[in-house]
């Protein structure tokens, strides 16, 4: 596969945003929104703690490689021209064998209905298919995160599965829906 990485770890422009590596002074604007219940909802998962989100910046901080599965790419999404940290997305190969990645995207809700996890899953599909030369990008979301599932539909991705009662969210069973977009339907 391509390697974008350098490109990744400079950073990548949208019209209004700026996808970059998180730093350690990104902890605080991480843990706002990755601390919330109605944020974890969807992701069975409990909030982060301040701690936790500042491992997992800090066990970035050296860069990602883009060889191996379980490899991902977590990117800080940023106003252009703004402080902050509005949200995140994440790349990571699920086989490097078969060019297969998962794209995820987590966003504060004071940010949401903007537009802003569209452009930015958008730009990291791009990269994707572009320079990482990745066959066959995938999200899985719960079935009753519509929001996702209209950032999934408006990047032109087709809902390929619906598993029900494949997880469990606390008591809670979740099903989830998978949807997908090959290279060579990648519209950008």
């Amino acid at each position: 596969m391509g390697d974008g990485l350098s490109r990744v770890r400079a950073g990548v422009d949208t019209e209004r945003l700026v996808l970059r590596p998180f730093t350690a002074a990104d902890v605080g604007d991480r843990y706002a929104y990755q601390s919330l219940p109605e944020v974890a909802r969807y992701l069975y998962r409990a909030p982060l703690t301040r701690e936790s989100c500042a491992e997992s910046i800090a066990a970035r901080s050296g860069g990602t490689a883009w060889e191996t599965d379980g490899d991902a790419l977590l990117l800080a999404v940023c106003r252009a021209g703004e402080p902050g940290v509005v949200g995140e997305v994440v790349l990571t190969l699920r086989s490097a064998h078969a060019a297969q990645a998962e794209i995820g995207w987590i966003f504060d809700p004071r940010y949401a209905g903007r537009g802003y996890a569209t452009e930015a899953a958008r730009a990291l599909c791009s990269l994707a298919f572009g320079e990482l030369g990745v066959h066959r990008v995938f999200a899985r979301l719960d079935a009753l995160n519509s929001a996702s599932a209209r950032v999934c539909e408006r990047l032109g991705m087709r809902r390929e599965a619906h598993l029900v009662d494949n997880d469990r969210d606390g008591d809670r069973w979740g099903s989830e829906y998978v949807y997908a977009v090959l290279a060579r339907e990648w519209a950008g």
